[in-house]
């Protein structure tokens, strides 16, 4: 429904999707009512009445979603609405506590709105070049949007669903807590990546970023792990095992170690607790992996000492080389490096990890 009373006035406009340049642009607003199936109906204030909550939870819920201010303008639709009534009624239920649905709309919003920028730049932009002269991008935008949409959306479903189900699997089976449990965490960084940045044309710089989070998510993923994020020239992942993070870490130097176009790489890898919030993990684990990645020699994987005590305990490596009188069974090798200081982390004992035979 439309309530027709007149927005209040002042301060406290809640915030809400900003539509940047379309309200002039009656063919851009075309394509964005056939995205949100409904037209342009409500003011901030006016969708915060027909959902039924106070303009202060509509504002937090909207920002928390990534969207910017309109001030008073009919920038909302139905589906707004819609939204709004949803969450706050899990709030109502009892099902979320109202800071756990400001957080369920911070992390929707974030990774949504990757997905989608990832989408307009790298895929829509380029399936809506005009095929002939005369053409203008949003005559082949539309028919394109109309057909893609209902598929493009039904698979994001698929994926969250299949993701969810890896989630919920990963906490069903440990009786360990989904925050602050003992994983492995394991960095890869590209060796000289800002002389690089110097030296390519961003067009090949692009490139080979893609083409290192490509190799890496695909490794990462195969083996067991979770890539956590990507950035550039470095990838985050966690495994549940040692073996698992051991394998992906080696796996990592030796299939980009045989391609000509990446320079060289160096992997750390820490086991401990760590905390995970929103998809990101946090904690002196994290940071031990990534400083032992930054005095790892190129092409090298150097992990910490409770990490090679998670890999002999499992029987993946021998408690020593030089004592073990047979090595065969074991997977990897642990090379014993000098201690020493970390910054921000006292005295440590790193490990240089290798494969047996």
């Amino acid at each position: 429904m439309t309530v027709d009373e007149p927005d209040p006035p002042g301060d406290g406009t809640p915030a809400a999707p900003r539509q940047g340049g379309t309200e002039d642009d009656p063919s851009a607003l075309r394509i964005e009512e056939l995205i949100l199936g409904a037209p342009r109906q409500y003011t901030p204030f006016q969708a915060a009445r027909a959902a039924g909550v106070s303009m202060d939870l509509a504002s937090r819920f909207w920002r928390a979603m990534g969207f910017a201010d309109v001030g008073q303008a009919r920038a909302l639709t139905e589906g707004d609405v819609l939204a709004l009534r949803r969450l706050s009624g899990l709030v109502e239920a009892g099902l979320l506590s109202e800071p756990m649905a400001i957080q369920v709309a911070r992390s929707a919003g974030q990774t949504s709105a990757r997905l989608a920028d990832w989408q307009v730049d790298s895929f829509l932009e380029s399936l809506t070049d005009p095929p002939e002269p005369g053409m203008t991008r949003n005559e082949v935008t539309y028919p394109l949007v109309q057909l893609l949409l209902p598929e493009l959306e039904e698979f994001l479903v698929y994926v969250w669903r299949r993701q969810l189900a890896a989630a919920t699997g990963r906490v069903v089976q440990t009786d360990e807590e989904t925050v602050d449990r003992r994983q492995a965490i394991g960095f890869a960084d590209l060796v000289g990546f800002t002389r690089l940045t110097r030296r390519l044309e961003d067009e090949e710089l692009g490139e080979l970023v893609e083409a290192f989070e490509t190799t890496a998510a695909d490794l990462v993923a195969a083996h067991g792990g979770r890539l956590i994020k990507a950035l550039g020239d470095e990838v985050l992942y966690v495994a549940e095992e040692a073996g698992t993070a051991a394998e992906i870490g080696l796996r990592l130097i030796e299939t980009l170690g045989n391609d000509a176009t990446m320079p060289e790489l160096r992997v750390g890898i820490a086991f401990g607790t760590m905390t995970t919030r929103m998809g990101d993990v946090f904690g002196n684990t994290v940071n031990l992996a990534s400083r032992l990645t930054s005095i790892a020699p190129k092409d090298t994987v150097l992990v910490d000492d409770a990490f090679r005590a998670e890999l002999t305990a499992a029987g993946d490596a021998p408690e020593s080389e030089k004592e073990s009188a047979d090595l065969t069974g074991f997977r990897f090798a642990l090379q014993p490096l000098y201690r020493r200081p970390v910054r921000g982390l006292g005295v440590v004992e790193p490990w240089l990890l290798g494969r047996r035979g």
